[in-house]
């Protein structure tokens, strides 16, 4: 089952549009395109099974065989409470999860946050009672999830609020480069960045080794790749191709806009700029904006951004930068659980 969004905005060319109306196209066109984190929740079947296909052998993997601790000391029986804390600031993620989990083993519990909120050192997150030895199983666990979910929105929220210091149209987006599938996606949404795609089947992304089975020059590449994408679209939510050039840049925004000229109200269009230097992405945006074609594409960054360079690229006025670090090697927030 795929998670396509269904969508019928417009997306006008933005060459029609006032300083105003062109500022509301593009917001529309990145969120549509970037921004589908609210399909991402447990009532969602998709969702919901990955979470089970990822937690499930986690704990089979953990106490498939029992709790050889608990029933060695008799604490399996009778009943306890436990209370989730935080040991540090930050943005909490993935306590609808936990939630389902721990009630899915017949434990008893109460929220006292939500997900995407801020919050404090010495804060309780949420009330656990039930049976001991149920509570003691799903401990690491969901403490797993809650902890990971949580590093990896507190991340997103704070390079997005520092980004949007300098510039407050850019947008951070995260990429595939994560291990724990939608899960990573809905946590990067809860700390307010982009989700992208969502997998393969939502939208078109055509990268460089796609390109490379196309022709031997990338400025050629793109031209074909670009009519088969377009053709091909049916209900992909944007159509993107990736170039490491400003000649392979300016090659695609022309072919976007040939093609979108017969069809000028249908996906985004987006050209994503890999492996480039901060100067080399201005200057390929210089080129666009010369050149006339600014307007006819959404501009993603890709490829060596960390936080020390991320003002960097942001300054360069493209629409998203799109961060690996995000998802594949977040540090957990420090929670804990604590029994009584």
């Amino acid at each position: 089952m795929s998670m396509k969004a269904q969508s019928g905005e417009k997306q006008i060319p933005r060459s029609a549009w006032n300083d105003t109306t062109a500022e509301v196209g593009v917001q529309s066109s990145i969120k549509r395109a970037f921004f589908r984190g609210e399909r991402l929740h447990m009532g969602d079947e998709e969702y919901r099974g990955a979470v089970i296909a990822l937690l499930d052998p986690l704990l089979r993997s953990d106490a498939g065989h029992g709790d050889l601790t608990a029933s060695a000391l008799g604490l399996a029986e009778g009943q306890a409470g436990g209370k989730v804390l935080a040991k540090e600031s930050g943005v909490v993620a993935g306590l609808e999860e936990l939630e389902w989990l721990l009630k899915r083993e017949g434990l008893a519990v109460q929220l006292l946050k939500q997900d995407g909120e801020t919050i404090e050192r010495g804060e309780v997150l949420a009330e656990i009672t039930g049976r001991r030895g149920d509570l003691l199983v799903q401990e690491r666990t969901g403490l797993n999830l809650l902890q990971r979910m949580s590093g990896i929105a507190t991340m997103t929220r704070r390079l997005q609020d520092q980004m949007r210091r300098g510039n407050s149209r850019t947008v951070l987006i995260a990429t595939r480069k994560t291990p724990w599938g939608l899960l990573d996606k809905r946590s990067v949404s809860l700390g307010g960045g982009g989700t992208h795609r969502l997998g393969l089947s939502d939208a078109i992304l055509v990268k460089n080794n796609h390109l490379a089975l196309l022709a031997a020059r990338e400025e050629d590449a793109v031209v074909t790749a670009v009519e088969r994408a377009w053709a091909g679209r049916q209900s992909a939510v944007f159509v993107e191709i990736e170039v490491r050039s400003a000649e392979s840049a300016v090659a695609t925004a022309q072919a976007f806009r040939r093609v979108r000229a017969g069809d000028p109200a249908s996906c985004p269009c987006v050209l994503l700029l890999d492996n480039m230097s901060p100067e080399q992405a201005r200057g390929t945006m210089d080129v666009l904006k010369a050149e006339g074609l600014r307007e006819e594409v959404l501009v993603e960054i890709s490829g060596a951004i960390s936080e020390s360079n991320l003002d960097e690229y942001a300054s360069s006025g493209a629409d998203a930068l799109s961060m690996g670090a995000l998802t594949h090697s977040p540090r957990a927030l420090d929670l804990s659980l604590k029994i009584s």
